[in-house]
């Protein structure tokens, strides 16, 4: 998808969205929609608002489509970001319709599923709900599965879902690092340079998670006697 590019001087085409326009019309339908999520989901190619002058996103009429078609097949499918990115750049027309083939290659497990396929209890993850690690939902996905199986491993130890809520806010603030870092590229009207941003983005968190790696090893290695 390529976004129209304002002329110089103008500001952008009529029917574009600020970010908080853009939450005003989506967060009745997806309330854990943030503009941190918004600035995410353009790093990972969802989509691509232009700028104006002094660098403020503004959202085309198909932006807010695609947003509203990613956060559904995220949210009733689990369906990955890099798949939804694929879909929605190959299809020509509606992005409301979810294929069949996509919805069928992804694992939904019910709460009672998950919670014997994870060994966790109701109540941890009711507590993981709400710290905000797992979103409230009526079915999970393999990430949730996942993330639950690790949450019960910590809990053995003490370390509970309300201990972990700096861990998510932490990830965030990494997006918004590695956006900063890749904003004179997401600013280019080319296409190149664009997708060059979303390159860099997976390559720009891995060095940020072998980083914090290294910290935490130097830090339990304080600890040995």
């Amino acid at each position: 998808m390529t976004p129209a590019v304002s002329p110089r001087g103008r500001g952008p085409a009529a029917g574009h969205l600020s970010i908080g326009q853009v939450l005003a019309r989506l967060t009745p339908e997806f309330p854990e929609l943030s503009a941190s999520k918004l600035r995410y989901l353009e790093v990972q190619g969802i989509v691509t608002p232009v700028r104006t002058e002094s660098g403020y996103r503004k959202f085309s009429p198909a932006d807010l489509e695609r947003l509203r078609t990613t956060l559904t097949m995220q949210r009733d499918y689990g369906i990955p970001l890099a798949r939804i990115r694929e879909h929605l750049d190959g299809q020509s027309s509606d992005g409301a319709v979810v294929p069949t083939s996509i919805i069928a290659a992804t694992r939904r497990y019910r709460r009672d599923e998950v919670l014997s396929a994870s060994g966790a209890s109701a109540t941890l993850l009711t507590d993981a709900v709400t710290a905000g690690l797992i979103a409230a939902t009526d079915s999970y996905d393999e990430r949730a599965l996942t993330l639950l199986r690790s949450l019960v491993a910590l809990d053995a130890h003490g370390i509970q879902p309300r201990h972990l809520r700096t861990l998510r806010q932490a990830a965030e603030r990494d997006v918004a690092l590695v956006e900063s870092a890749l904003a004179p590229l997401l600013r280019r009207p080319d296409a190149a340079g664009r997708a060059r941003a979303h390159e860099l983005a997976p390559e720009l968190v891995r060095r940020l998670d072998e980083l914090r790696a290294a910290f935490v090893q130097s830090a339990l290695d304080r600890l040995s006697p």
